[in-house]
Formats: C-alpha cells, sequence, structure tokens
C-alpha cells in the first residue's frame, strides 16, 4: 500500500453547481472506483464540495488528478482490505463505486468484483470508523434473495444484503437504471450503444429508468455530506435518485 498527497490543482470541468454552505467541521471521505464513470464524477464533486475537508481515494492506479484536498491509497487487492486498516481510519464517509459490466469478465470475476470486493471493504471500514456513513452504488433489480436469473442482480443483492447487515450507522444504497455517460465513451456492449443512441428519446418516454452519471455521482455523495436529513438506511431506486439531485440541485 503506497499513500501518495497531491499538492496542486488541475481545471475539473463538468457542470458542477454546488449550493451547500461549508460546516464548521469539514468532512473526510473515501472514494473507491474513482477510475470509472461514476466514481471519477464522485471525485470531482467531492473535491469541490466546501463541506469536505479530505478525500481519500483508494484504487490500483494513481489518477492524473492533483488537489490539495487529495490522498490517493495505492492497494492492489480489494478481496483482502487489511492493510487499509489506518487508511481508513477517522474516515465520516466512504462513496464505494467499483464495479464491473457483465460480459466484460467471468462469472467467478463478477460475482468477486460485485459482492466480494464490497463486502471485504465495508468489513475493514466499519472496524477503522464505526461511525462512517457508507453510500454504496448498486443497480436497478438488485435482488437479496438470489432468486433472480440474472447473475449481476443476485450478486448485487448478495452485497445489499451483507452491508445492511454490518451495522453501518447509516447506509445508503442506490439503484440506478440506465446510467447515461455524459462525456463519449467507448461503450461496453451492443446494449449499451444502442441506449446512447436512443437516449433523448427514451429520457423523455422513460424519465425514471435513465439517470447521468455526473447526477448520480453528486446524489452519492450528498446523501452522506447531509446524514441526518435521510432515514439511517436507505434504498434509492433511479427515481428516488433523481428526486435528491432535484432537491439538492434544482
Amino acid at each position: 500500500m503506497a499513500v501518495l498527497r497531491a499538492p496542486a490543482i488541475r481545471r475539473l470541468g463538468g457542470r458542477t453547481r454546488i449550493i451547500m454552505t461549508a460546516p464548521e467541521k469539514q468532512m473526510r471521505l473515501v472514494i473507491i472506483g474513482a477510475t470509472g464513470m461514476v466514481g471519477g464524477y464522485a471525485l470531482r464533486y467531492a473535491l469541490q464540495h466546501p463541506a469536505v475537508g479530505r478525500v481519500t481515494v483508494i484504487g490500483r492506479t494513481t489518477l492524473d488528478i492533483s488537489h490539495p484536498k487529495l490522498t490517493e491509497v495505492l492497494h492492489r487487492d480489494f478481496g483482502d482490505c487489511s492493510a487499509l486498516a489506518e487508511a481508513l481510519s477517522g474516515q465520516d464517509a466512504a462513496v464505494f463505486c467499483l464495479g464491473t459490466y457483465t460480459g466484460s469478465v467471468s462469472d467467478v470475476e463478477l460475482r468477486t468484483i460485485t459482492a466480494s470486493y464490497a463486502i471485504e471493504f465495508a468489513r475493514v471500514l466499519r472496524t477503522s470508523s464505526p461511525t462512517a456513513a457508507f453510500s454504496f452504488l448498486s443497480g436497478s433489480g438488485a435482488d437479496p434473495t438470489g432468486r433472480s436469473r440474472m447473475a449481476f442482480a443476485r450478486y448485487k443483492g448478495e452485497a445489499e444484503k451483507a452491508l445492511l447487515a454490518s451495522g453501518f450507522p447509516c447506509l445508503y444504497i442506490f439503484r440506478p437504471a440506465y446510467i447515461y455517460p455524459v462525456q463519449p465513451r467507448k461503450e461496453p456492449n451492443l446494449s449499451y450503444r444502442l441506449l446512447r443512441a436512443i437516449y433523448p428519446v427514451f429520457r423523455v418516454l422513460f424519465p425514471n429508468q435513465v439517470i447521468r452519471a455526473d447526477d448520480l455521482a453528486r446524489a452519492m455523495v450528498d446523501v452522506v455530506v447531509r446524514v441526518g436529513q435521510e432515514p439511517p438506511s436507505v434504498v434509492f431506486e433511479n427515481r428516488d435518485i433523481r428526486a435528491i439531485v432535484k432537491s439538492v440541485h434544482p
């Protein structure tokens, strides 16, 4: 495990608009999955947020971002997060966005990345920072009963079930439907290419089945920043996520 600190800031783009004022005590926030689409937006938003004083990013590789609030921790094996105990000590909240796409890895790897990594990280966070809030990126259709025919739904449900049993004082589970990638990217499969192509029409006809990646990221950060304004354990479906975004960023 290596710890890197960044002294300077590069220009951060996007349409972030923060309307909250900073509290007397700024939060210490840890983000997992910051090299991914949603995690990347969460990081940028958190760095600009006046209520966040320190952001710790844990990942396998370094980021192309430097900022006085940012600390990077390199960690190779999320199957064993024991070495992260010190880095996770004293954290106020975590935003967990680590994941992969169905079909991009084997079924064994899909379960490991989708469920096992989240459960192992939560175990160490809960021990190191027992009062920390936890914001978890799940997915629409997640099935904690394990009966779904879709592997992704079963594994996300497995992670949700374990997190709910972990005893976090505040746990926020996000189940987005189609996450629209705001910036152009290489889509992971045909389904995503089709959804991106029809997005302008799809969002009008089915607004509660889509969410922008940057809006989702902001909602995941906002709920842990304003801890106490939500019930201690909440599952946010796509409709609820859109409502959070509208309430905080009208």
